[in-house]
């Protein structure tokens, strides 16, 4: 848990990193994006001990998460077509209260991507800022991100053959975790995103431990996601 941690708030710069997730989403590192913006947000809890980055998320580098690799300045940035398919789920289709589901709703939208529609992992972030997966100042925060460089070998590998990732979230939480309050709450899940093409062609799986910050006006109010640091 000692390397350098990355927001997911870009896809492309960040896969939210995704080697695509690796090297490409929301972050400035190699584990997922491509971005370059340092945004903070102020601690909202006591200090914790542990190895999870509560409560205060690093500077972020994108608007998204992107795979480790897809934010290489290789070649000029292939334009989608059609219309992706992106997540099946929807806000609306889980328990708004539970923090937990819609945490993990919101993960498999961010590290969905279609290759064969996408221009690059940053889409999928787009995607779940329309969707309502997340509060507002996170989604424009998303939608503003610019991604700095093209999705890079692993992408283009991925667009190949066609690929849409099939992503399965885990939750694999820390002692550091601060408790819930009724309007914030601390997630940490390990998502594993595997490229599936044409002709049951499958790559390799790419794996990134995240940390989700979950609020909420009140305590009536569905939660959302403000924030999602990828290490």
């Amino acid at each position: 848990m000692t390397s350098p941690r990355t927001r997911i708030s870009a896809v492309a710069a960040t896969v939210l990193t995704l080697g695509l997730l690796a090297g490409g989403c929301g972050s400035g590192d190699g584990g997922g994006g491509g971005g370059g913006e340092d945004v903070r947000t102020a601690p909202s809890a006591p200090p914790a001990t542990g190895t999870g980055p509560y409560p205060t998320p690093t500077p972020t580098g994108t608007a998204s998460a992107a795979p480790p690799g897809t934010d290489a300045p290789t070649r000029p940035r292939p334009s989608g077509t059609g219309e992706a398919r992106g997540s099946t789920v929807r806000p609306e289709d889980v328990d708004p209260a539970d923090a937990d589901k819609v945490g993990e709703g919101a993960l498999t939208a961010l590290w969905t991507y279609d290759t064969a529609a996408d221009s690059g992992p940053h889409d999928a972030g787009l995607r779940a800022a329309d969707a309502g997966w997340l509060t507002e100042a996170y989604a424009d925060r998303l939608r503003a991100h610019q991604p700095q460089s093209v999705p890079g070998a692993q992408w283009q590998e991925w667009a190949e053959h066609g690929a849409r990732t099939a992503v399965v979230p885990e939750k694999t939480e820390d002692a550091a975790k601060p408790p819930d309050s009724e309007t914030e709450a601390w997630r940490q899940w390990t998502v594993t995103a595997t490229p599936e093409g044409r002709e049951g062609w499958k790559g390799e799986p790419v794996v990134s431990a995240v940390y989700v910050q979950l609020t909420r006006a009140t305590a009536d109010e569905p939660w959302r996601v403000a924030d999602v640091t990828v290490r």
